[in-house]
């Protein structure tokens, strides 16, 4: 399996914490030194291991706002 890097650039927020420890985060990540992209996931107390998790431009990440802003909740 090839080994990726990534980089945090920025913590945007937690979305969640389990009680385990493991918190549901949207970061803005450069994986394997591209440009950055909105990421959601879970990832451990220590940072050292991340769940699956999803990452969207900052145009998909604009249309998941307006989908949000249109429910009612």
């Amino acid at each position: 399996m090839s080994e990726f890097k990534f980089e945090i650039i920025k913590k945007i927020g937690v979305l969640s914490k389990s009680d385990s420890g493991w918190a549901k985060e949207l970061n803005l990540i450069s994986w394997n030194e591209r440009e950055p992209k909105y990421d959601i996931r879970e990832w451990s107390p220590d940072g050292g291991k991340m769940g699956k998790g999803v990452t969207l431009s900052k145009e998909e990440l604009r249309a998941l706002k307006e989908s949000l802003n249109k429910m009612e909740l």
